[in-house]
């Protein structure tokens, strides 16, 4: 898989893509990962990318002309799937989209920032947009590096053990199950029995249990 970030601030996603799952996909060959200053691609000689809005409201708007010019130079190397603009009005991230993601081959991300961009390109270029959530941010870079780590650790080799993105919370519109580790007790606090009385069966059965009482404690919503 291939990820093009567009973003006027690149650098803020630097240290998001070295370390950690990502890097180490990166390393395998599993995602490449090109960040894109826009400003590179502004015929202003002061490199800027934005301008006034016409309806006079507060706040500048990111130029046409720069994002077309760069998406259609990345457009005549590859195919993309899709091209994503982070826009707090879009559809919100979540992880059956994260995994439909993770299956693509190519994808640009656009980062918004300032008061948004030309509506002419969200009409014919963008083909997709996501919010990470019901608020807004300085810039859709933070977006841009959320939704890149949610649908890469998903790529088949990322994680160590491939079994253990299926457990996640929201794989299947549940929350996941309380976890522990040794020791069995500590100043009293002990560790179920049942996930130390080697029956897989029952252990099975008492972690969906938990997610399921868990959700309906903490998530209703999602048993909707």
């Amino acid at each position: 898989m291939r990820i093009d970030i567009i973003s006027v601030l690149p650098e803020l996603m630097e240290s998001a893509f070295a370390h950690s799952i990502i890097k180490r996909a990166i390393d395998n060959n599993l995602v490449e990962i090109k960040l894109h200053n826009l400003r590179d691609y502004s015929e202003d000689k002061h490199r800027r990318v934005d301008d006034y809005a016409f309806s006079g409201e507060a706040g500048m708007v990111i130029r046409i002309e720069p994002v077309y010019k760069i998406i259609r130079i990345l457009q005549s190397e590859r195919t993309y799937d899709e091209i994503i603009y982070t826009s707090p009005d879009g559809t919100l991230l979540n992880q059956q989209e994260a995994n439909k993601l993770s299956t693509l081959n190519n994808i640009i991300i656009l980062c918004g920032h300032y008061k948004g961009i030309d509506h002419r390109i969200r009409e014919h270029l963008i083909t997709k947009e996501i919010s990470i959530g019901n608020y807004v941010l300085s810039g859709g870079e933070i977006p841009a590096a959320v939704i890149t780590d949610a649908l890469v650790r998903l790529i088949p080799g990322a994680l160590g053990d491939e079994s253990s993105a299926l457990s996640d919370s929201f794989q299947d519109d549940l929350l996941s199950p309380p976890v522990y580790t040794r020791p069995a007790e500590f100043n009293g606090w002990k560790v179920p029995e049942i996930l130390l009385s080697g029956n897989p069966a029952a252990i099975d059965q008492w972690k969906f249990e938990q997610s399921v009482e868990r959700t309906r404690r903490l998530r209703p919503d999602l048993l909707e």
